[in-house]
């Protein structure tokens, strides 16, 4: 039923792009809202207790759903339920088409275009555009856990809550981000705020990032991948430590090399198009690991 329902949601990923914006899940924001404020003016273990209620109460409907459908109807309505959840807990936006965007900007000239773009994929500001061409394409590992496998990870250890339950902590770890930056307090509390969503939502994310990574590694180049990974420095954040972990093995798997008369720009876009394109063999081997599974009976 698992595998059933994640071929449908990306059947739909590919088909019902103009059903993204559904996926955007903007409703949620003010009860996002409502714990995270809490949370602003707390210390200690406190605020992160805010956070998880906030995961709590979003995630309860799901369960309440899931337990009043159990297996009714031979399952078709548990069946609906899992594809229509995951099909919204995935994205909200392709990344292969944000990538596609972003290097046509970058071959137009088009540098709003560019930017716009390039900040959806780095989740930050940036003062320097060329500087930041750099670190699109391992953006695109880090985006492809968060948005992809991450999702599909809880998916089949939890079903429709698990992807659900992921996808709001994302929800949280953005809104945090979005208030941090218009709050009026302290610099300070605001990027604590910032921090405790960003950790729950990491925790989520820390086995689907190394299991990503070793997708990345198959598909890729095993050993420039795995020379990457022993050779990553430790003392970041759980987050950021995430994100390099799946940035830096992504890119090295690629093992690209730029030759002496390549053109900047020439570059950057061959090596994000080169990120997109493992990513997507690494889902193609996401999808062959869940049948497996689904075969072996673990993940129906």
């Amino acid at each position: 039923m698992k595998i059933l329902a994640l071929f449908v949601a990306l059947v739909l990923e590919r088909m019902a792009t103009h059903l993204f914006h559904w996926r955007e899940l903007r409703w949620l924001d003010p009860l996002l809202d409502v714990f995270l404020v809490r949370s602003r003016s707390l210390s200690g273990v406190t605020p992160y207790l805010w956070v998880l209620l906030a995961l709590a109460v979003a995630v309860a409907p799901v369960v309440i759903i899931r337990l009043l459908l159990d297996e009714a109807w031979l399952g078709l309505p548990y069946f609906v339920l899992s594809a229509a959840v995951l099909f919204l807990c995935l994205g909200p936006e392709d990344i292969g088409e944000e990538v596609d965007r972003w290097c046509a900007a970058v071959r137009s000239g088009d540098e709003e275009e560019e930017r716009r773009n390039a900040k959806a994929l780095l989740e930050r500001r940036f003062s320097d555009r060329i500087a930041a061409r750099t670190d699109v394409a391992g953006a695109v590992f880090a985006q492809a856990n968060n948005r992809i496998f991450a999702v599909i990870f809880w998916f089949i250890l939890l079903g429709p809550i698990g992807a659900w339950l992921f996808r709001v902590s994302d929800l949280a770890r953005r809104r945090a981000l979005f208030q941090a930056k218009r709050m009026a307090e302290s610099e300070d509390v605001a990027a604590d705020c910032e921090q405790r969503a960003d950790d729950v939502h990491a925790v989520l994310a820390w086995l689907p990032a190394r299991l990503s990574a070793l997708g990345y590694l198959f598909a890729g180049n095993y050993d420039e991948g795995r020379a990457a990974w022993h050779n990553l420095e430790t003392g970041d954040s759980l987050a950021r430590h995430n994100e390099r972990l799946l940035s830096e093995v992504g890119f090295a798997a690629l093992n690209l090399t730029r030759s002496e008369d390549e053109p900047e720009a020439d570059w950057a876009i061959r090596a994000a198009r080169c990120s997109k394109n493992l990513a997507l063999r690494t889902l193609w081997f996401w999808l062959v690991g869940v049948a497996v599974l689904t075969i072996a009976g673990v993940a129906f």
